[in-house]
């Protein structure tokens, strides 16, 4: 499902991974996190698509929200998981929206 497009301008977050082999708890945790992260300040949605490589893109109102995000205890966990289990490795990109449509 896409996301809904938001009041301009609003900030994207796109997380690019290699994942490696097995899930060792990585959907759970995906799905714990998705729903976390739905309850934060500022947060807006997220469109998600995995494959050979992975990539979730998360809205966010403003640059403050992702940091609160960034530091929740529960995601700080999650992301040292992450680098210790799931990922060969990872990109993380933080873009300002100023256009967006669809249809």
């Amino acid at each position: 499902m896409l996301a809904d497009l938001f009041e301009l301008p609003y900030y994207a977050v796109i997380f690019s991974t290699i994942r490696t082999e097995g899930d060792n708890g990585y959907e759970a945790m995906a799905e714990k996190m998705a729903n976390l992260a739905a309850t934060m300040p500022g947060y807006l949605g997220a469109e998600s698509a995995r494959s050979d490589i992975g990539i979730t893109v998360s809205y966010w109102k403003d640059l403050e929200s992702i940091r609160h995000w960034k530091y929740q205890s529960d995601h700080v966990m999650a992301r040292d998981l992450g680098r210790e289990q799931w990922y060969k490795c990872y990109r993380l990109r933080v873009a300002k929206v100023e256009r967006a449509y669809g249809f």
